[in-house]
């Protein structure tokens, strides 16, 4: 039933309007719309993130990640666009020019304005 649906992530930012220009202008999503609360961003051809504002929300997993062709290229321009990519020395992961290996894939990592961890992911 719900596998020919789609999934929006739903990611909680405190300012909506620096929100909105970092997953606009630094991640480079298209904009669709917004509320008094929440707005929505395009990813892809048929994926779509949603951020809306509520009183802080930490988090130490990653909410959502991005599949990319050719991670090495997204990386370069994300950080060309002022985003800074989280660096792992120890534990199951290292990376290494913020790319890690995870097994046959390969990933990165980075916070948005509220901290909130969104990743990279190359197949």
């Amino acid at each position: 039933m719900l596998g020919s649906t789609m999934v929006v992530a739903t990611i909680p930012v405190t300012d909506l309007d620096r929100s909105k220009a970092f997953y606009r202008d630094a991640l480079g999503l298209e904009f669709l719309w917004e509320s008094p609360v929440s707005a929505r961003f395009r990813c892809g051809t048929s994926t779509e993130l949603s951020i809306f504002r509520r009183g802080p929300a930490p988090t130490e997993h990653t909410l959502a990640h991005f599949e990319v062709a050719d991670i090495e290229a997204a990386v370069h321009d994300l950080e060309s666009r002022g985003v800074t990519f989280i660096d792992y020395t120890e534990g199951p992961l290292t990376t290494v020019g913020h790319i890690a290996q995870l097994g046959p894939a390969r990933g990165a990592w980075f916070r948005d304005p509220d901290g909130s961890t969104l990743g990279l992911r190359q197949s």
